[in-house]
């Protein structure tokens, strides 16, 4: 009987294993798919458009020849409304995540309403911000269709993931921290200055560099307040017109001339380039932050 219950131990613990090494196989099948899928793409991407990534494709406007067609308006337009959209959602969204976690005490219905409202927004599609954008900044404040319209709308596109991460990151922070700082005699705006922000700032950041580069491959909202393709100088101010590579690469793409479809992919190397540069520099700000703190 004891051998029976044996063998029938054996064999589960088999099955088991059986499932656990396919469980395992499965996972690593789909990331060899998704890793494959990627360097197709960016491979053809580099082959399309790798030559046409030259300097006179960043000192050039767009044009009608497209070998002369370049980035110049868009590339200064996307940075122009990513600073616009920062200023804009970073300071309110890091805020409104301290208020929600640090100072709102207890169960409060108000500020649960409050946080089930901001994870609805998160989920918005980006269209309906560009219709909000439209109705509120360009003909209701009168700011026309400027970069300052597109800047706002991006900013109310990012600033519910920006609160969300912030909180969590605030969350993240051992309850240790704080009670230390109190136990020595800190009012709470020095225990949230001094402990809780600094050990947030790498999880803050890293939600900032995902909004942002949400917002920078965005095109939807921008034509919905009346962005457009053609742009033939630098914006000079927030109440500019402005046009930004993604509108920009749309444009290029819907062409039928092959030399438009190769200029398309080079700024799409060049949004690409963009995208890791923010990457990169959020991952030396964290690096330097652990390291200041000792992790």
């Amino acid at each position: 009987m004891a051998q029976a219950s044996f063998f029938e131990s054996t064999s589960q613990y088999n099955r088991r294993k059986r499932k656990s090494a396919l469980f395992g196989f499965v996972c690593a099948a789909a990331m060899a798919l998704v890793l494959a899928v990627l360097i197709l793409l960016l491979y053809i991407l580099v082959r399309d458009g790798v030559s046409r990534v030259n300097l006179s494709f960043f000192t050039n406007f767009t044009s009608r020849i497209p070998e002369n067609a370049g980035i110049k308006a868009s590339l200064f337009g996307t940075l122009w409304i990513i600073g616009v959209a920062s200023l804009f959602a970073v300071p309110i969204g890091i805020a409104s995540a301290i208020y929600l976690e640090e100072y709102s005490r207890g169960r409060n219905r108000f500020v649960d309403f409050v946080k089930l409202n901001i994870a609805n927004l998160a989920g918005v599609p980006s269209i309906v911000y560009g219709l909000l954008g439209l109705a509120l900044f360009v003909r209701w404040m009168s700011l026309d269709r400027s970069i300052l319209s597109g800047g706002l709308t991006m900013g109310l596109l990012i600033l519910p993931v920006v609160i969300i991460v912030s909180q969590e990151s605030l969350r993240a922070v051992p309850r240790s921290f704080r009670e230390g700082a109190y136990a020595l005699g800190a009012t709470q705006w020095q225990v949230i200055a001094k402990q809780v922000l600094p050990n947030a700032l790498p999880g803050i950041l890293t939600g900032i560099i995902l909004a942002v580069s949400r917002a920078i491959g965005e095109t939807a909202p921008l034509i919905a307040i009346g962005a457009v393709s053609y742009i033939a100088e630098v914006p000079s101010g927030v109440r500019d017109r402005f046009t930004v590579l993604p509108i920009q690469i749309f444009d290029w793409t819907s062409r039928p001339q092959q030399g438009f479809h190769e200029a398309a992919a080079a700024g799409i190397v060049v949004l690409l380039g963009v995208l890791v540069s923010f990457n990169l520099v959020a991952i030396l700000i964290r690096y330097r932050q652990r390291k200041r703190l000792g992790r």
